[in-house]
């Protein structure tokens, strides 16, 4: 990787309620990891995302909850910002889609492509609940595919066979609300033209050789079936359509997969604006140079591999109709599209109206984030479904990161801390000594080439893997022995203790909280791994908000072995990582969903 430059686009999660583990294991936990190794390797990053708060559903839960739409917004976008804080997710910023700079973004964006014939008006019969009256989103109508028969295609797409597909093409459709049959009548919206977009889209995802193979596979079969995508919708909660005799329309709005997209420009936008370089944003946009990484679950990539893709090439006058670059200049389109399987449980899906879910918040209270994170990064979801149980999730903790890592950690430093009460002075060296030390730095190397992959699996994999020799060379070195050889005792800790330096560093973008307690235990003093601020802002008087910040850059973790200082005082050793009851393996805490029972 050449450029210094890193946007690290993470997908918007939905504010209709908390967001639960299996969301975090595809947008939020992979994302981090890869943005704290870019910045540790001396790259600008720029992490940016929001809560996604416009659609059918937020007004749909909002009515559940007996509250006005924008109160339900702010709730979950408060519930949500504390906890991707307490996760440690390091954004430079995340926002939300309810800002009156999201709505300037999203509507010049609007109309860039509408000056350059990518966005047309025609008339079509779209889906209304009978009961209600209100519109039904193409994702909230289900019924058997028209094309391989699958009986639970929904009204945007079949995840069956993958085809992009209309409401009004399913059979025998029905609102996943409440059952009942949609009503489909005729109106005018707007459609984003994506078959004037798929020569363009065709040449550029040639060029998309390094993709992870579902990503591709999946993108190339979309775009064989291109078919015009409507981007407005008869809703009265969302962003208004930017043209005369649609802007004062009550009942029209730009619908909600299309503004979300949008949102990593917006909040890259705001970003530069509260950090006091209003153009500073075009950095990570206007340089083709620049690695733009965007993170989500699988069944958001046909936005970030396809449409978002459409919309820049359409608003930078580059589809096949041609046209003249928008308000923003020339964007660039996505480097990597980095796409998590899903995390079930018991073999289905999390689901909050089923009670089958286990809620991030609920986690952290329990077991913090380092047990979550740990987790996610050597047993989620990174390329295929996996399933979370609590008998696993206990064993990894207690076998691995708490007898493993936590463990040698614990008994290198508590034996220098006893012995001499600060990074010891090593003697000569021996070969086992040099073997070990030489395994640990050529670590760096494996590790790093992983996650600049997004291969963190791989990558945490390999950390252990050098744990599990430390505490192997400590078995057989016995340090505890040498009392009558102290040159060789110390010349046993001080190794150790390197390897220890060296591997916390290795888990520094994955385990941020642990490795800046570790820092501490050696001796450092400062800031190791930053970690994200809740601070409160407004926006032209408007009403207070929370977002997602932090000062990442004056973070002292560097990705490279940093020789320990003989003499350096260690602070006492306290423990880590707790050792979980094993009786939590078979159902789980008291809150959990019993899986048996699913």
């Amino acid at each position: 990787m050449t450029s210094s430059r890193v946007l690290t686009a993470v997908a918007w999660p939905y504010a209709n309620g908390p967001r639960h583990i299996g969301h975090v294991s595809g947008f939020g936990v992979p994302s981090d990891v890869y943005a704290r190794y870019m910045r540790m390797s001396g790259h600008q990053v720029l992490m940016v995302s929001g809560t996604d708060e416009h659609g059918t559903p937020i007004s749909v839960q909002a009515e559940n909850e007996g509250v006005p739409v924008r109160e339900l917004a702010d709730k979950y976008n408060r519930i949500i910002v504390e906890d991707l804080q307490g996760l440690g997710l390091s954004y430079d910023l995340f926002t939300r889609t309810t800002t009156k700079n999201h709505y300037r973004v999203t509507q010049e964006i609007f109309l860039s492509l509408h000056r350059n014939g990518y966005v047309v008006a025609r008339p079509t019969r779209g889906a209304i609940s009978p009961s209600t009256g209100r519109t039904l989103p193409d994702r909230y109508i289900e019924g058997t595919c028209p094309i391989c028969g699958y009986e639970s295609a929904r009204g945007d797409q079949c995840d069956n066979c993958g085809n992009q597909l209309d409401p009004i093409d399913l059979k025998n459709p029905r609102s996943r609300i409440n059952g009942e049959t949609p009503q489909f009548v005729e109106t005018e919206h707007f459609f984003l033209d994506l078959p004037a977009l798929a020569e363009s889209l065709t040449e550029w995802l040639k060029t998309r050789e390094d993709w992870r193979p579902n990503v591709i596979k999946f993108s190339q079969h979309l775009i064989d079936d291109l078919r015009p995508r409507a981007i407005t919708r008869d809703l009265d909660w969302g962003v208004p359509v930017p043209l005369d005799g649609w802007r004062d329309e009550p009942m029209k709005r730009l619908y909600v997969w299309f503004d979300a997209v949008i949102g990593y420009l917006s909040a890259s936008i705001e970003w530069a604006a509260r950090t006091g370089d209003p153009d500073a944003w075009k950095a990570w946009w206007q340089d083709p140079e620049t690695v733009a990484s965007y993170f989500m679950g699988k069944d958001n990539i046909v936005f970030h591999s396809v449409i978002w893709p459409g919309i820049l090439l359409g608003h930078n006058g580059q589809g096949d109709r041609g046209g003249e670059p928008g308000t923003f200049g020339v964007l660039d389109l996505p480097t990597e599209v980095v796409s998590s399987e899903y995390l079930t449980m018991s073999g289905s899906k999390f689901s909050s109206s089923r009670g089958h879910v286990i809620y991030v918040g609920d986690f952290l209270r329990e077991f913090g984030p380092d047990a979550l994170r740990y987790f996610i990064a050597v047993a989620g979801p990174e390329n295929q479904d996996t399933d979370f149980t609590w008998e696993e999730f206990v064993r990894r903790n207690n076998t691995e990161l708490a007898a493993q890592w936590g463990n040698l950690v614990n008994r290198a430093v508590s034996m220098a801390w006893k012995n001499v009460g600060a990074i010891p002075q090593p003697g000569e060296l021996q070969d086992v000594d040099r073997t070990l030390l030489d395994a640990s730095r050529a670590a760096f190397d494996v590790v790093g080439e992983a996650l600049s992959h997004s291969h963190f699996k791989h990558g945490i994999t390999e950390v252990m893997r050098i744990v599990g020799l430390a505490n192997q060379y400590l078995s057989e070195t016995e340090p505890w022995k040498l009392k009558d050889d102290p040159a060789r005792r110390d010349t046993v800790l001080w190794t150790v203790l390197q390897v220890v330096a060296d591997c916390n560093v290795m888990f520094t973008p994955f385990l941020p909280h642990a490795a800046q307690k570790i820092y501490t235990m050696l001796g450092g003093e400062g800031v190791w791994a930053a970690l994200p601020e809740v601070r409160t802002v407004s926006e032209d008087g408007g009403p207070d908000y929370p977002v997602l910040m932090g000062d990442y850059a004056s973070a002292a973790a560097v990705w490279a072995s940093q020789p320990i200082v003989a003499g350096t005082p260690l602070a006492k050793p306290e423990p880590l990582f707790a050792k979980l009851d094993d009786a939590l393996a078979e159902n789980g805490p008291a809150w959990a969903p019993i899986e048996a029972t699913v």
